[in-house]
């Protein structure tokens, strides 16, 4: 169907450059789901825009190769032309909308490409009621939640009957109630309807037990395509299913939870003591809310909240798409007027104070990283934030060159400069808008450091989030909010296991007692290795 051959893409062609993608070799088969992942930065998003057409007409640098459709070149037909063809939707899928309601936005690509009425109106129809959406037709676009809003961007491409799907990160803001709604989404498309889906995405827990073939991106422009088992043999990206049975030494390696659970009944392992990642004795508050209201409309998007913040914490604060979890970051932050109740930050209200002031005591990384990113170059940025920042930015994601513009970052790549100014300021509190979206499990790993390293300092730290496996690794407490209100808090090691929606991966496979792959493996070691 889809065939690239030999494509080279290069945006710096200086002798020293190396190309993004070098002589890589594809072919997207007519009704298959291929998984495209690889390291933060290495280039994902550049090969879904070869696919598309938008790299390099939209993007700049020079592509060389070929790109096929059944046999037949089209290097040179415009992205438009392909629509029919090929679907794309980004990683931020309200960006791309362009209408008001549901059934309009189904409704506007086909409108581009001159479809007869009766054929418009029965596309919507079908699309409408194959996404489970109908209900959704007369609704307004921004009022819609994150898994809503996914699918109806995914609706909006298949209206003109692509052959294939292309989709870049489409899980990553979603709760994973919602990711397994889309997902569920996108396997029915590839198995009833024989529509070849081209997926990138970090969170591989979520996707591997759905692909057909997996393509991994490698550092040195090369891409490695084979079945899922086989690539994560070695893949240095790899989710905590596979790491678990990589520690078990299981083989094949198991890539869903049912058959990690098949595999367990051979592991004999002392359950681990409970887990401490920040700072032990006396714990000073350094955030109390009190009866936190805030209205949208005449709703209330966060009802009567109380919230208290340690020093020495990391707190994860999760929860379905649409339940006040940004609105609350936003009002604890102070920018956003509340209805009711009051936050105390080491003696003052964030809201009393200007802006400066404000910034000494709370940090607060954006949902929407490039809201702090302004500058030319990311060493122009790195100055602005003063000594410190690039190292951090090194930390989370190595060797971006400093004089990278920073909207030709990848998501991930933005959000990890975006980060290092947030935390070179080194606030008393900080709070995190989903600041994992984008970023590889090293690049996540070394975030987890960071933060649990600021909680040992003293520091208190609160991370809105639906990364079940970072929440695992990173987090000491957890609070859950439900249409605004608080409906369950406490340690991590109590919460996640509780919830099936938010239990990790190793908890599902082994039990309550475990949430982390690194526990196995200390269990193992002393145990003398898996029977």
């Amino acid at each position: 169907m889809i065939e690239l051959r030999g494509v080279t893409v290069t945006y710096d062609e200086s002798a020293t450059s190396r190309p993004v993608l070098d002589g890589v070799d594809l072919t997207v088969e007519e009704g298959e789901l291929l998984l495209l992942s690889g390291p933060t930065g290495v280039g994902k998003s550049t090969l879904l825009g070869v696919v598309t057409g938008l790299v390099p007409r939209f993007s700049g640098g020079v592509l060389r190769g070929d790109v096929l459709l059944d046999g037949e070149s089209v290097l040179g037909v415009p992205p438009r032309e392909r629509a029919h063809h090929v679907g794309y939707v980004g990683q931020d899928p309200a960006a791309g909308f362009v209408t008001d309601t549901v059934e309009e936005e189904l409704a506007y690509g086909m409108e581009q490409l001159g479809l007869p009425g009766d054929t418009m109106r029965r596309r919507v129809e079908e699309t409408l009621d194959l996404l489970g959406v109908a209900d959704l037709r007369h609704r307004d676009l921004r009022t819609l939640s994150g898994g809503q809003q996914q699918r109806v961007a995914i609706g909006s491409v298949l209206t003109m009957h692509p052959r294939l799907l292309v989709l870049d990160e489409p899980t990553s803001a979603l709760d994973p109630t919602a990711a397994e709604e889309v997902l569920a989404t996108l396997t029915r498309l590839v198995h009833d309807l024989g529509v070849s889906v081209l997926l990138a995405e970090h969170r591989l827990e979520r996707v591997v037990p759905f692909a057909d073939r997996m393509c991994l991106l490698t550092g040195d422009g090369r891409l490695e395509v084979g079945e899922p088992a086989v690539v994560l043999e070695h893949s240095p990206v790899a989710p905590p299913i596979v790491e678990l049975g990589r520690a078990a030494g299981w083989r094949p390696l198991p890539l869903s939870v049912r058959e990690g659970r098949r595999r367990a009944r051979g592991l004999d392992l002392v359950a681990p003591v409970a887990f401490a990642p920040g700072a032990t004795g006396a714990r000073e508050v350094l955030l109390e809310a009190r009866g936190l209201t805030v209205l949208r409309g005449r709703r209330a998007a966060v009802d009567g909240v109380d919230l208290r913040l340690e020093s020495g914490r990391v707190t994860a604060l999760m929860g379905r798409n649409g339940a006040g979890k940004s609105t609350l970051l936003w009002a604890l932050q102070g920018s956003l007027a509340r209805q009711a109740g009051r936050v105390d930050v080491t003696g003052a209200d964030p809201a009393d104070l200007d802006d400066a002031s404000r910034r000494e005591r709370v940090g607060l990384l954006p949902q929407n990283p490039a809201d702090l990113l302004y500058l030319e170059t990311v060493a122009q940025e790195c100055a602005a934030g003063g000594a410190g920042t690039r190292e951090l930015l090194d930390r989370l994601v190595p060797g971006i060159p400093d004089d990278t513009h920073p909207r030709d970052l990848s998501e991930g790549q933005r959000l990890a400069l975006a980060l290092a100014l947030v935390l070179v300021a080194r606030p008393r509190v900080l709070l995190l808008d989903e600041p994992t979206r984008g970023l590889d499990y090293a690049a996540k790993a070394a975030l987890a450091d960071l933060l649990r390293g600021l909680a040992r300092e003293g520091h208190a730290v609160l991370v809105c989030t639906h990364d079940v496996e970072f929440v695992a690794a990173a987090a000491d407490d957890v609070v859950v909010l439900a249409e605004g209100e608080v409906v369950s808090s406490g340690p991590a090691a109590q919460v996640l296991p509780a919830s099936p929606a938010f239990a990790p991966q190793v908890t599902k496979v082994l039990g309550a007692d475990w949430l982390r792959v690194g526990d196995v493996e200390a269990a193992l070691a002393a145990a003398g290795g898996a029977r």
